[in-house]
């Protein structure tokens, strides 16, 4: 595994700083003819080798046979501790080679102490990981480093794989044990883990397993490992709760720190977009429209967003596939695959489901949600511009969110450039440029004899019909686009120089969120009518909404599937009590009126008219509820849209939410508490209403909340 060793391919979010490592140390494998390593003798000495190091000859011999011969400045410093048998702590970043630094001494001290008392049947190493992810990279490490070591066999043990091969692995005799803290407890509590004998345990990322929630589950498993082990705890920062551990199960440790340094590569072009949350979707289209990019990730916050922004991809004809930190293993190999393999070109992702995540073909992250802290958007951005390629990283911000800005350029030490939202014009040009090329590709593919056959249907029907040529390409081209729009509406997405609707309304989404998903309150329904619509739409009332437990979603997909609305043609969405207002092009065809007024959902016709601005009777009545007054609020005149107990929004479906934002959406299908975003950590503090949406006060601002998102790793 060189990438856990070499800074070059290990910096999950500093390739820059793995280059300035390697000119000082010289650790660069030689396989590059074109560009050959520093020579190993300059002026003056560059540090020691690998073989200084004392390491057993078998771990050396895998590593030199791996393309090492320099260590990197944590290695340097720990890995001589550790062969001692100190307790050690390591402050050092992601991508200094920090794997390197605990598994190469834990395997030379394991290779001993075996030569001296033969194979252990019990673990002898516990290396514990945040995440599956990471656990699965720390053991391919650990497999690489130990391959001329015969009695040595290492298990990765972590959730959302089947116990089986896990507890057989046990059975067996695994001498090294890297797992999650969760899946470590339940093979603790099963009694298939015996700690016992326990050499060597180490902590990596600590300060990232105590921010997901996992406190409580390292103190039980160092409680549960013997006091004569030998403990090295890595961590990028030193928060209290590390400084606790250290204090409380670490034995007069040492304390090995790796000064920062600049933490992206310089092959990534960083660039940050100002847009209102309602515009996000429209804008992340147009850039994946006309900009020119291969695999791309998109971060979002919670499990819920990673699927809603997916969904919404796919619509818009876009290969895209939702990975969160709940999904089977299996399932999550098979997606990578897909990307490797071209089958999907967009991952839509939480922080934690791309940790460990290595796609050559990855070329643009983009920051759809903001990421909670500075080392977060590190992380993110360090999935493209690896080993020396060219990447792109584009950052969403609300006006709101703007200060965030500074904080990620004093980490990065690099400045985020502003770039502005493609226009309708780019994105007509980039599609016409397309369907030319399509043009292309399809003459290179077809046969000769194809081609003969469809030209003389061309030309018979020319001299029939006495038509020109180029009309007749033109309608074969609207026959290849099957009725959907060659070209976007003009629509103008608004600069962001001030508090946006989600903004103004503390938090919500009051936004469309990409012109589709829009409720004009809080997503429930509305005291006043609808906004006007953007030019060349029209606003049409359809008889479905709330009390049908109608989401905008379901709207979007009965418009594109049995009407053939391109997502694209389909705007605001206003979801009410029992109807909802959606905006769609204002010259719909006679034959898409009637299919939309057919089209059903949940069972329910949606009767897709024109919105005249004032209920009918039947609707103020509750036409589909039944029963003589049982709508009582429905009663038309200034009092609007107060069907039944819903008043104005506060207390109706209160199971069904609508589109409130990141904070509390999809709550019908919240699952376990393991991916639910950082916004549900305040709960405790309630005093503070700033940060429950739409009350006086504002939200607390996120950054540097420690979220519990995305713990679907954890077991």
């Amino acid at each position: 595994m060189s990438d856990i060793l070499d800074p070059q391919t290990t910096a999950e979010a500093a390739p820059e700083l793995a280059e300035a490592q390697q000119e000082a140390t010289g650790t660069v494998p030689q396989v590059d003819a074109a560009e050959p390593a520093a020579p190993e003798a300059p002026a003056e000495p560059a540090g020691p080798t690998f073989l200084d190091l004392g390491l057993d000859a078998r771990v050396l011999a895998a590593v030199e046979e791996l393309g090492y011969t320099r260590p990197s400045p944590i290695q340097e410093a720990t890995i001589p501790l550790l062969l001692d048998g100190r307790d050690v702590v390591g402050l050092a970043q992601t991508g200094t080679g920090k794997t390197g630094a605990f598994a190469l001494p834990a395997l030379s001290r394991l290779a001993e102490t075996t030569d001296v008392n033969g194979r252990a049947d019990t673990p002898q190493v516990l290396v514990l990981a945040p995440t599956r992810e990471l656990a699965l990279q720390v053991a391919d490490a650990f497999d690489s480093y130990a391959k001329h070591l015969d009695d040595v066999s290492v298990l990765a043990v972590y959730g959302g794989s089947p116990y089986g091969p896990q507890l057989a692995g046990l059975r067996r005799g695994a001498q090294v044990v890297v797992g999650t803290p969760g899946r470590v407890i339940d093979h603790l509590e099963r009694g298939s883990l015996d700690l016992s004998d326990l050499q060597t345990l180490v902590l990596d990322e600590a300060d990232e397993m105590l921010r997901m929630g996992f406190a409580e589950e390292v103190d039980r498993i160092l409680a549960s490992t013997p006091d004569t082990k030998q403990t090295a705890l890595f961590s990028a920062t030193m928060p209290p709760a590390i400084r606790r551990i250290s204090a409380q199960y670490l034995n007069a440790p040492e304390e090995v720190a790796v000064a920062r340094q600049s933490t992206t590569s310089a092959t990534i072009r960083q660039r940050y977009l100002q847009v209102g949350h309602q515009w996000k979707f429209e804008a992340l289209s147009r850039i994946l429209e006309t900009e020119e990019h291969d695999g791309v990730i998109a971060f979002v916050r919670t499990r819920a967003g990673t699927e809603e922004l997916a969904q919404k991809l796919t619509r818009a004809g876009f290969k895209a596939v939702a990975i969160s930190g709940d999904i089977a293993q299996k399932q999550r190999e098979k997606t990578v695959e897909d990307l490797k393999a071209g089958r999907v070109d967009i991952l839509v992702a939480t922080d934690v489901a791309a940790r460990g995540l290595d796609v050559e073909r990855i070329s643009l992250v983009v920051n759809y949600d903001i990421p909670q802290d500075a080392e977060s958007y590190v992380h993110r951005i360090g999935r493209t511009g690896r080993a020396g390629r060219q990447g792109d990283a584009v950052l969403f911000m609300t006006p709101r969110e703007r200060f965030l800005l500074k904080q990620i350029e004093r980490t990065t030490r690099q400045q985020v450039e502003e770039m502005a939202v493609p226009s309708v014009a780019d994105v007509n040009a980039a599609r016409k440029r397309r369907f030319a090329d399509g043009i292309t590709r399809a003459l290179e593919r077809a046969s000769e004899e194809e081609l003969t056959v469809f030209g003389e249907i061309v030309a018979a029907y020319v001299d029939e019909h006495q038509a020109e040529p180029s009309r007749v390409a033109a309608a074969l081209g609207m026959m290849a686009q099957g009725g959907r729009p060659l070209l976007a509406r003009e629509q103008e997405i608004p600069s962001g120089g001030g508090r946006d609707r989600k903004d103004r309304d503390g938090g919500r989404e009051g936004g469309r969120d990409g012109g589709r998903e829009r409720g004009t309150s809080d997503g429930r329904g509305s005291r006043g009518p609808a906004r006007e619509p953007a030019a060349g739409n029209a606003t049409y009332w359809i008889a479905v909404g709330h009390q049908d437990r109608v989401r905008p979603g379901n709207i979007v997909g009965a418009l594109a599937n049995e009407v053939g609305l391109p997502a694209s043609a389909i705007g605001a969405i206003d979801l009410r009590g029992n109807h909802s207002l959606v905006e769609l092009p204002a010259d719909l065809t006679s034959a898409q009126l009637e299919a939309a007024a057919n089209a059903e959902i949940n069972g329910r016709r949606l009767g897709l008219r024109k919105d005249t601005g004032r209920p009918t009777r039947a609707e103020r009545d509750g036409e589909h509820r039944g029963g003589f007054r049982k709508d009582r609020g429905e009663r038309g005149g200034f009092r609007g849209d107060r069907d039944g107990g819903q008043r104005g929004g506060f207390r109706k479906d209160r199971d069904d939410r609508g589109d409130r934002g990141g904070f509390r959406k999809d709550r019908d299908d919240r699952g376990s508490r393991e991916d639910r975003g950082g916004f549900r950590k305040d709960r405790d503090d309630r005093g503070f209403r700033g940060d429950r949406g739409g009350r006086p006060g504002g939200r607390k601002p996120r950054w540097g909340a420690q979220e519990r998102s995305d713990r679907g790793a954890r077991r």
